[in-house]
């Protein structure tokens, strides 16, 4: 049965809903403008748990002003098109030339989704780009990466983005601040090679809400001159499976049943009730149960090798591919040589990391976190299918099953 609900103590409208932030800690700080400047004042916001003093605020604002400009000039610019998961980008293994400068353009959209079917449990997700988890992004190590953030006029909230391979100003999360309406030009240099975590980071406990909303993605950093083994020798794939773990909180009613909410942040109080339990309704692999299952399914072909790209931006994780291997992973870095011939592998919550396995055997994988009753109860399952001719040098089914004589 759909329920409609305000959890709030006042009532719910666009206005009050971006005071959320406030109300979880997130303060929000004027810069200096110059007097009678006819422009909307720069805010410097805090998105930490508890807000510094203003005094800190302004010391970074004012190193901020005083910089010297980068020097930029006769870098080349190149546009990437993010695509939506499990899918990844167009890009250079390899990269050729001096570093770019990237050009990339995000959306913060608010939709409803469902998470899962059978049940009808939903969930209004904060998302970048209109999916969970927000799209790869893939540079090379010294590339710069040039953001357009934009949240859309029609948004309930405020939001940015941290992003975990960047250096300095809370990974951008305090440069990154807007409101709905508003739009904010980022820039950052990838000094290091791996695969990170980017996430919403508005305050205070604003930051867990969006993050298990789905606000979250990862970024890859391709050394300049591609992956290697623990030897140095090249390392290439065919494909990329990007899949990012996502944990819910759904807030349930008195009966048990999974509570259905009119518009993006009605669920506020409902959810941080939730979230404090620590023990997530859903666990799931790119925003739903299923999501990579059955006409989603991933498909491949024998000999190809696949390149699994995996972020879990708030719990730990241990992904397995069942019937294969991690040929190599890379659960920290790109500048470390990588584990080989894995079972599998482990994902810190809070990043993102890569295995690389070449298929062998046609036929149905399914790639699931290990801890097996989050894969089993709570859906972090996805399906592999590939498509060739069957080795039975590797696998053979000697006696089929039968009765056994008595």
């Amino acid at each position: 049965m759909t329920k409609f609900t305000n959890p709030g103590l006042m009532p719910t409208n666009r206005r009050n809903i971006l005071r959320g932030g406030a109300l979880a800690g997130a303060a929000a700080f004027a810069a200096a403008i110059p007097a009678g400047a006819n422009t909307t004042p720069r805010r410097l916001p805090v998105p930490n748990l508890r807000a510094p003093a203003p005094h800190v605020v302004k010391v970074q604002a004012e190193a901020i002003a005083a910089a010297t400009p980068a020097d930029l000039s006769g870098m080349e610019r190149v546009r990437q098109e993010l695509v939506a998961p499990p899918f990844a980008p167009v890009h250079e293994q390899v990269a050729t030339g001096a570093p770019k400068i990237v050009e990339i353009e995000m959306i913060t959209e608010e939709r409803l989704m469902v998470v899962d079917e059978d049940t009808g449990a939903s969930i209004w997700a904060l998302t970048y780009n209109g999916s969970v988890p927000g799209p790869l992004i893939i540079v090379h190590e010294g590339d710069y990466v040039e953001l357009t953030l934009r949240n859309p006029v029609e948004s309930m909230m405020e939001h940015n983005i941290d992003f975990h391979a960047s250096t300095g100003a809370l990974g951008g999360g305090a440069l990154t601040h807007i409101y709905p309406g508003e739009e904010t030009v980022l820039r950052w240099k990838a000094t290091k090679a791996g695969c990170f975590t980017y996430h919403c980071a508005p305050g205070g406990a604003m930051i867990p809400y969006h993050v298990c909303h789905g606000m979250n993605g990862a970024i890859m950093v391709l050394p300049r001159d591609g992956l290697k083994d623990g030897a140095g020798n090249p390392l290439r794939y065919d494909s990329i499976a990007y899949m990012g773990e996502q944990d819910y909180y759904l807030p349930r009613d008195e009966n048990g049943d999974f509570i259905q909410y009119a518009t993006a942040g009605e669920d506020y109080a409902d959810s941080l009730d939730a979230m404090r339990r620590l023990t997530p309704t859903h666990s799931v692999f790119n925003g739903a149960v299923g999501a990579i299952t059955g006409e989603n399914a991933l498909r491949f072909n024998v000999g190809e090798t696949v390149l699994m790209v995996h972020n879990s931006c708030n719990m730990d994780s241990r992904p397995h591919l069942i019937g294969g291997h991690g040929d190599y992973v890379w659960e920290t870095s790109f500048d470390v040589a990588p584990l080989i011939s894995m079972e599998t592998w482990f994902v810190r919550g809070g990043s993102a990391m890569a295995a690389m396995y070449t298929f062998e055997q046609p036929g149905v994988y399914a790639y699931v976190n290990h801890n097996l009753i989050i894969a089993s109860l709570l859906g972090a399952t996805a399906h592999f299918i590939v498509d060739g001719p069957w080795d039975n040098a590797l696998m053979e089914q000697v006696v089929a099953p039968h009765a056994m004589e008595t």
